[in-house]
């Protein structure tokens, strides 16, 4: 698997507007799908990404997605890293 890079815009609009949520979210659900320790993910946060207007700005791969609320960026990771069937 190619590793993807995931990078949120942390800059002041992009914060203020919810991407401090999902930072949140993509984190958790790193964690959760096992990706954190077996798969070689580069989540990481960036300022301005320059489109303030259309924020939140999530970056995935060179893809810009505008107005990222918590359901679509639960739905980009999900293409992305496909959730992983849970042991029990």
């Amino acid at each position: 698997m190619e590793k993807p890079k995931i990078v949120i815009c942390i800059g002041s609009s992009c914060f203020s507007r919810g991407n401090t949520k999902n930072v949140e979210i993509a984190e958790k659900y790193l964690e959760e799908n096992g990706y954190k320790d077996e798969v070689d993910v580069d989540l990481s946060g960036s300022l301005c990404q320059g489109h303030c207007a259309e924020g939140p700005i999530v970056v995935i791969n060179d893809r810009i997605y505008t107005k990222v609320d918590t359901g679509l960026m639960l739905d980009l990771l999900r293409q992305v890293l496909p959730p992983k069937e849970q042991k029990k």
